[in-house]
This record gives C-alpha cells, sequence and structure tokens, in this order.
C-alpha cells in the first residue's frame, strides 16, 4: 500500500524552515555584535538567562515529580485515592497560570509560612528553632512553587494518559509471573509508556520556558524582567523586546530541536 501524501511529505520535507531561522539569527547575531545599542541592551537582558533557566529546570522537575504522584493516585484501586486526584486536576488546571502565581505568592505562602510556624511552636519554646517571616520566602521560589503546582496537573494527565496505553494483556501476563506491583510499573508500564509520555511532556518543558516569563510580574530577575527595567529606564523599548524575543527563540527552538532528535532516538530502539 502507498504512504499516505500527508505521510510522505512529512518525511521527504527539508527543514527550510530551520534554515531560514537560522539565516535570520545569524543577521541579528551580526547586528548585536556591531551595534552599540543593541550590544547593551543584550548584555543586561541576557544577565536575567541564568535565573530563566533555573526557575524552569526546578519548577520542571518538581512538577514531574508531582505530577507522577498525582497520575498514580488516579490509578489505585481506592475511589477516594482516585476522587482526590481527579479533585487537584480539574481545579488546578482551571485557574490560569498567571492568577496562580499571584495567589501562590500573596495568598499561599502567608498561609504556609503560618502553617510552618504552628508545627514548630514546641521547638520555638524550647530554644531549638525560631519562627520564620513571610519575607524568608523570597518571590522567585514562590513563583517556582506556583509554575510547579500549574503544571503538575497537565503532567498528571500526561502520565496518565501514557500508563493507560500500555497493553492490559502484558500487565496481566506479568501478574501471571508473580511480579509486584512496582515490578511491573518498573519493568513492563513504565518502558513502554515513556515513549507515549516523551513527546508532550517536552512539550510542557518548552512552554515552562516560555511560561518562566510570567514570574518577571513579582520582580523575578529574568529575562523578561531585565528587558522590562531597561525598556522602562532607557525607553528603547523596540530594541530591548527584540532582543528578549531573540533570545527566548533560541532557548525555546534550540531545546525543541534536541528534545525531538532524543525523541526520534527513542523510537529507534527496539521494543
Amino acid at each position: 500500500m502507498a504512504p499516505q501524501p500527508s505521510l510522505r511529505h512529512e518525511k521527504d520535507d527539508r527543514p527550510w524552515w530551520l534554515a531560514v531561522l537560522v539565516l535570520i539569527g545569524l543577521v541579528l547575531a551580526v547586528v548585536i555584535i556591531t551595534n552599540d545599542i543593541y550590544t547593551q541592551v543584550f548584555r543586561t537582558v541576557v544577565n536575567g538567562a541564568g535565573i530563566t533557566v533555573f526557575v524552569t529546570l526546578v519548577a520542571f522537575m518538581l512538577a514531574t515529580v508531582l505530577g507522577l504522584g498525582i497520575a498514580l493516585l488516579g490509578l489505585a484501586n481506592s475511589i477516594v485515592l482516585r476522587q482526590i486526584a481527579r479533585f487537584y486536576i480539574e481545579i488546578i488546571r482551571g485557574i490560569p497560570i498567571l492568577v496562580l502565581l499571584f495567589y501562590i505568592a500573596f495568598v499561599g505562602a502567608p498561609g504556609l509560612v503560618a502553617v510552618y510556624n504552628v508545627i514548630i511552636t514546641p521547638l520555638v519554646k524550647s530554644g531549638v528553632a525560631e519562627p520564620i517571616l513571610v519575607r524568608d520566602l523570597s518571590l522567585m521560589w514562590r513563583a517556582i512553587i506556583a509554575l510547579m503546582i500549574g503544571y503538575s496537573s497537565f503532567i498528571a494527565e500526561i502520565f496518565r494518559a501514557g500508563f493507560q496505553s500500555v497493553d492490559i494483556g502484558q500487565i496481566e501476563a506479568a501478574k501471571s509471573l508473580g511480579l509486584s506491583r512496582y515490578r511491573r510499573f518498573r519493568l513492563v508500564v513504565f518502558p513502554q509508556a515513556i515513549r507515549v509520555i516523551f513527546p508532550p511532556l517536552s512539550n510542557d518543558f518548552v512552554s515552562m520556558v516560555k511560561d518562566s516569563s510570567l514570574v518577571s510580574v513579582l520582580g523575578v530577575a529574568d529575562i523578561t524582567q531585565m528587558g522590562k527595567v531597561y525598556a522602562s529606564g532607557s525607553f528603547r523599548f523596540f530594541e530591548t523586546y527584540s532582543i528578549v524575543t531573540y533570545i527566548y527563540l533560541i532557548l525555546t527552538i534550540g531545546l525543541s530541536l534536541a528534545l525531538r532528535r532524543i525523541e526520534k532516538k527513542m523510537k529507534q530502539k527496539p521494543r
């Protein structure tokens, strides 16, 4: 049977879009190097790249761990645990990331500090520990917690779909061999499910790189915040936000290409 046109075109297409982007990127790089204004803007804005990368990596790792836990709760035998997982997912998915960021930063953080201080009250009275203040929890970590919670609900659904994609017959065969639930998960379910999980999970990772720009509303010195501060002081909005866009495109497109290559290698491995 001849391959469908859409599939054939997808295989035969050359990445001309990438060649065009690389060309544009090189032209912009030359402009940044040769133009003093763009050079100054770039040097200022790029100082926030470390914060952007740190926030993204830490928040995504925590969100992945939390999302995996929520997904496993959703697949538990207990109906109570399944309902708790579903309640969490539906509530968190219904809240915009920006609203969640403000809520965690200015409502959740003070509440967390208050609960912590109540728990350690005996230690405080005995002189072993000291109570903490709300300002001791930095805005950057409040932003990380908000991104972790916001993305964990979507990641939980990715894990759930991946686990449920595994053929039930293979799980039953593993049971008949006497494998424990943990060993069935580690040896049978997860190795097959990761092929389904990885593509949407990598898409969420790239999305978090972009959504990390929202932490600038809390004054966290990421790429967007550094650009905002420079533009408000110099009134060079075109140059500044062109550089901000340029840096984000380098991060997201580079990351997308790397993850796509990993995905292709996973598909090439024998099952």
